[in-house]
């Protein structure tokens, strides 16, 4: 497990084990987790949270790039957090955040971007894209997200997977 302080109020949880990547930021009052990982790392992702003196009951919001297992697995650790997904993301609202619907990987696909970080998701990683050969995938979309993620202005990318 390690943290990478990505930003003065923002960091990336990666695991041992087979799971996404989970991402912190901290933004005023709120405390915020984009994906939760996989099961197997539950206690990691806990430890790591009380690292940065998070308890989970203090998560106010966890956004979801996709409802993969793998990202999603630990929602019912944080019961007060407003789960943002592409079902409702018109609910979220906090201020310098933009969600991008980015279907392909899977049809629920969405990224999130704050100020100049791209939580990508499985869209794009560092190197390479999300795989489209899963039952739940829109390859013929991949192009057209691909082509909407070019024209935003980021300057750090957070993939789902490192």
């Amino acid at each position: 497990m390690a943290i990478i302080n990505m930003r003065p109020n923002i960091w990336q949880l990666y695991f041992k084990r087979f799971g996404s990547c989970v991402y912190v930021i901290r933004m005023g009052q709120h405390n915020i987790l984009v994906d939760t990982s996989s099961k197997d790392n539950e206690e990691e992702l806990l430890h790591e949270l009380k690292k940065l003196k998070i308890e989970p009951r203090d998560v106010h919001y966890v956004l979801l790039t996709h409802t993969h297992s793998d990202h999603i697995q630990n929602l019912d650790l944080f019961p007060n957090a407003k789960v943002i997904s592409k079902e409702n993301i018109k609910e979220f609202l906090l201020p310098r955040w933009r969600v991008i619907e980015t279907p392909g990987h899977t049809k629920d696909s969405i990224c999130f971007l704050h100020e100049e970080v791209l939580f990508s998701g499985d869209t794009i990683f560092n190197i390479g894209i999300g795989r489209t050969d899963f039952p739940e995938s829109e390859p013929e979309k991949m192009r057209d997200s691909l082509d909407k993620l070019k024209k935003v202005n980021y300057e750090i990318l957070a993939p789902g997977h490192v």
